[in-house]
């Protein structure tokens, strides 16, 4: 487990990650979001100990990451601009990180690469962005490591490529309990891969919670209600949000499913039905709660 208590970085007077505490479970996707320098790839720089705590500290399994080999050894972290050795191949990035990571799968990389349609002998240089992606990926991916630490990786990527490194995300997760941290500023490009989601928002965790949890205690209902009835009448439905045209409301509200249900039937509404919500869409409910509007800080 990922363990940051109190963790801060500051650069001359501007705090970058400001007092963090989180937890990040082994086998879970954890994704980070918001906005361009709301403090991810700072706090991605600290998890990785190319930084040092000003405050506060972050462990794997107890362990301080900063200037510790055994711990670093344990993930592969893909920057949103990614290194690569001076005039380097593919071949030679390779050769480069198999003596860095013991547990790294030669074989798998010359097939990812050729799935791909990268060169081995071309040099790194004369690929695109999207390429340069792609082969990060498939050296963090070959690695062999606990955690893989992804900053924008999806940026640049087509669409259909994107799914590719999910897919193969979601494979090694269930193969060897494989621990992805990918930070973005969109939170559509995490729907569909992220078991718990934090919101960063000015070097603070505005928001951290499981999606399942999520999904389970909020829902959407649309609904037309018996002529004179308001939404508001309805026992025991704990309304978020309201929206209506004429007698159609589109409600959010919060409790679990059957509770939902219950509600709702107890009333006898002329329609009713219950619509699953994007992660979107629960996001902006729950930061609307807490006084801040998510479309301006990440969509």
């Amino acid at each position: 487990m990922i363990e940051a208590v109190n963790l801060t970085k500051k650069f001359e007077d501007i705090m970058a990650v400001d007092h963090i505490n989180a937890s990040i479970k082994e086998g879970n996707v954890f994704g980070l979001v918001g906005t361009n320098g709301a403090g991810k790839s700072t706090f991605l720089r600290l998890v990785s100990g190319i930084l040092k705590p000003d405050e506060g500290s972050i462990t794997i399994d107890g362990e301080p990451v900063y200037e510790n080999e055994r711990a670093k050894a344990r993930f592969f972290y893909i920057s949103d601009e990614q290194y690569f050795l001076p005039n380097a191949t593919s071949a030679d990035m390779m050769a480069f990180y198999r003596k860095m990571y013991p547990q790294f799968d030669e074989k798998r990389f010359h097939y990812l690469l050729d799935s791909f349609g990268l060169q081995e002998k071309r040099k790194i240089g004369t690929f695109s962005k999207g390429m340069k992606k792609q082969l990060s990926v498939i050296c963090g991916i070959c690695s062999g490591t606990d955690y893989l630490f992804c900053d924008e990786t999806f940026d640049g990527l087509d669409p259909v490529m994107r799914q590719t490194v999910k897919s193969l995300f979601v494979g090694d997760m269930a193969e060897r309990n494989m621990t992805p941290i990918i930070a973005s500023h969109n939170l559509r490009e995490l729907e569909d891969i992220c078991d718990h989601v934090g919101l960063l928002h000015k070097g603070g965790i505005l928001l951290s919670k499981d999606l399942d949890e999520m999904k389970m205690n909020i829902h959407k209902v649309q609904c037309v209600l018996e002529n004179g009835m308001k939404p508001e009448q309805i026992p025991g439905l704990s309304i978020i949000k309201k929206e209506n045209r004429g007698r159609l409301y589109t409600l959010t509200v919060r409790g679990e499913k059957e509770q939902v249900e219950s509600a709702m039937t107890a009333v006898d509404p002329v329609f009713y039905e219950l619509i699953p919500l994007s992660l979107e869409e629960i996001f902006i409910s729950e930061t609307e709660v807490a006084g801040y509007d998510i479309k301006k800080l990440v969509l």
